[in-house]
């Protein structure tokens, strides 16, 4: 099953886990040779990072199209849970967004980066606003205002304008990389520092912010960018950065239409790092099943000519050189 993410969709799996088990049923060769010829068997369970989730079913897809005997399941719940089944050897690869920490690799945490994304503010089409926001953004100041102090409490507080409409910031309830890297952005280190009313997934915040027009979250790219068109999904407006601080979205600022756009800002290192941000693959020791180790060193090869197509990054070309090495 192909899994396409779409507003109506993102509404239906607000508050659930997302599942895709790759199997037989038309993701492999239609040439039956195929399946009798390989002699990669075997099953691989990944979870974790809803930033990862749409590029792992990418590869999985493309990778049982070379080998169909391979079943691979792959959930999403958080970087949270994916870290947690990982070390606990509940999967055999876990998706995290953010930097492994000490304390997690003194646990036996194993890591390699695979990509790169970013999270971006993102607020309802229909905010009362938007003119002044796509005309001016917003400030790094002004957004910690809003998730961090709490002491901005309309749009017109934010904007410089009469608009006395309340700001309703939304945060993630389940443990997650985005929600990290955004408080890292804002000043402060962890999910726990950010207000706002809590819920579940990257695909909860997306849906409850195109429900409210005086909404204001974080997503990850793909849970804003449609894969097909590279535009914002109908109902949610990306929040632009006044990253000089100058008081004006300047031309060199202004990347947000096009998700093509954004994604050579993210390369080029105009958008900001944190919250633009590497995203990895787990295990508790490096792996040393042969049928993951085949598909991690394929995703470190021919698996990278989809990044770009999945609406991510490439990472620098020595953690690339790096993350080969370890799986060899």
């Amino acid at each position: 099953m192909r899994t396409r993410f779409t507003i109506p969709f993102l509404s239906i799996i607000s508050v659930l886990f997302i599942t895709v088990f790759l199997n037989g049923c038309g993701q492999s060769s239609n040439n039956p040779n195929d399946r009798k010829n390989d002699p990669l068997k075997g099953k691989i369970t990944i979870s974790g990072a809803f930033a990862l989730y749409p590029l792992t079913v990418k590869w999985g897809e493309e990778f049982r199209k070379i080998h169909p005997n391979v079943t691979i399941n792959i959930s999403a719940g958080g970087a949270g849970k994916g870290m947690a089944d990982a070390l606990s050897r509940m999967v055999d690869l876990g998706m995290y967004s953010k930097e492994v920490s000490p304390e997690e690799k003194a646990k036996g945490a194993w890591s390699i980066a695979v990509a790169r994304d970013a999270v971006l503010p993102t607020i309802n089409s229909a905010n009362p606003v938007l003119k002044e926001l796509k005309a001016h953004g917003l400030t790094r100041e002004k957004l910690s205002s809003v998730f961090l102090s709490g002491e901005v409490k309309t749009w017109g507080n934010l904007t410089g304008t009469k608009n006395n409409v309340a700001v309703q910031p939304f945060t993630r309830s389940d443990a997650c990389g985005a929600s990290e890297m955004w408080a890292k952005y804002l000043g402060k280190k962890k999910q726990e520092d950010l207000l706002g009313l809590g819920v579940n997934g990257d695909p909860g915040v997306a849906d409850a912010v195109r429900k409210n027009p005086s909404g204001i979250g974080y997503n990850n790219l793909n849970f804003i960018y449609d894969m097909q068109t590279r535009k914002v999904y109908s109902g949610l407006e990306v929040v632009p950065i006044d990253i000089n601080e100058n008081g004006i979205i300047d031309p060199d600022e202004n990347f947000y239409a096009n998700l093509d756009e954004v994604m050579k800002a993210i390369k080029g290192g105009i958008y900001p790092s944190p919250p633009a941000r590497d995203l990895y693959f787990v295990a508790a020791g490096k792996p040393v099943n042969k049928t993951v180790l085949v598909f991690l060193q394929w995703v470190m090869t021919e698996g990278q000519k989809y990044l770009t197509e999945a609406g991510y990054v490439t990472v620098s070309d020595e953690k690339l050189k790096d993350g080969m090495a370890q799986v060899k």
